[in-house]
């Protein structure tokens, strides 16, 4: 259980006793000083998690009014750039200023790391726009106990009640796009899935069991694949997939980035797109303009979601509350040049 250093919990001297160093030393690693050794830190870092140790609330929204935070997963992908690009379009309408953070990182014990929550408050913003996180319950427990409003941008996975939270029709999409293979005269229609456990997965892969029921194809074990968001694990499930006695005729992938990584595969084995397999992925990143052949693929409103979710958090940060904790914007399929008819077909 998470408590405040208070009389019900432990207190900072028994945090550095823990820890085998002072009060003092203690006290600058909560309050997220620099002037500590990596080791020091980590022992009082690990004791403070043990012990359940949280600061006493001192975040006050009227110390800086004016600025809100984006955590986003990382700030080299498109991905981000189109989340940073709603969120300062509505920030700056709302009167806001963003500052940008990639990821809340854990420590080699795996732990999450409590500088930038301790940073965050003494920095004093106003509120919290978490992209594509999977906060643990210490930390959603740190931000309720900090009194920090916050809204989660396309959660990774299932957020705890009452969290607010935005993100797109996946399930819809998977539809979407499995309707638009079967359109085309494919029943041997693959999907290549991110982790089995994110919620974009498996909604994705149940739209794309559901088109397959409605329109009375079979669903085929062998053609779901799950790996990771990348190129490199995409690659490997296209080459399993291949290598089947039966191998599918179109490929729906979770994602653009994964996309890339089928074409490569295809290439590899001297097949084309869409002639031998049609791809659908799903995104709609730039990445899919410039694909060669240029990508069909769902495209999920990044810019819109992330304006939304500021928009929400101004909501919240003045004291109402949303109707409803999960908002989802609406998917649409953006036909391109990398599907077609089955092979050999009329």
């Amino acid at each position: 259980m998470v408590r405040t250093g208070t009389d019900a919990g432990p207190t900072l001297a028994v945090v550095a006793r823990e820890a085998g160093v002072s009060v003092p030393t203690a006290s600058k690693v909560v309050n997220g000083r620099e002037d500590v050794a990596p080791e020091t830190r980590r022992r009082v870092t690990e004791a403070l998690d043990r012990l359940g140790y949280v600061r006493r609330p001192r975040f006050d929204a009227a110390k800086s009014p004016g600025l809100v935070d984006l955590v986003v997963h990382s700030l080299g992908s498109s991905w981000s750039g189109a989340v940073l690009h709603g969120v300062e379009e509505a920030a700056h309408d709302a009167g806001f200023e963003v500052v940008v953070s990639a990821g809340l990182t854990r420590t080699r014990g795996g732990r999450p790391e409590r500088g930038w929550l301790d940073k965050l408050s003494a920095r004093g913003s106003a509120g919290v726009l978490f992209n594509l996180a999977e906060l643990t319950q210490s930390q959603y427990a740190w931000l309720d106990q900090h009194r920090i409003p916050f809204v989660l941008i396309d959660p990774v996975i299932d957020p705890p009640p009452g969290v607010v939270s935005v993100g797109a029709a996946n399930w819809q999409g998977g539809v979407t796009a499995t309707e638009h293979l079967l359109s085309l005269g494919h029943e041997r229609i693959a999907v290549i899935a991110g982790h089995r456990r994110k919620m974009c997965s498996s909604a994705r892969v149940a739209g794309y069991r559901s088109a397959l029921a409605a329109a009375g194809v079979r669903h085929r074990p062998e053609y779901l694949r799950y790996g990771s968001f990348d190129e490199v694990t995409a690659h490997r499930r296209m080459l399993e997939l291949l290598d089947l006695p039966e191998p599918p005729t179109a490929v729906f992938v979770c994602s653009d980035k994964m996309a890339l990584g089928c074409y490569q595969a295809l290439a590899e084995r001297k097949l084309s797109v869409p002639d031998d397999m049609s791809v659908v992925g799903f995104d709609d990143l730039p990445e899919a303009h410039w694909a060669a052949p240029s990508l069909t693929t769902v495209r999920q409103p990044l810019s819109e979601m992330a304006a939304t979710a500021l928009r929400l958090l101004v909501r919240i940060m003045s004291g109402e509350r949303p109707e409803g904790t999960r908002t989802e914007l609406s998917t649409r399929l953006v036909v391109r040049e990398s599907t077609g008819p089955v092979a050999g077909a009329a």
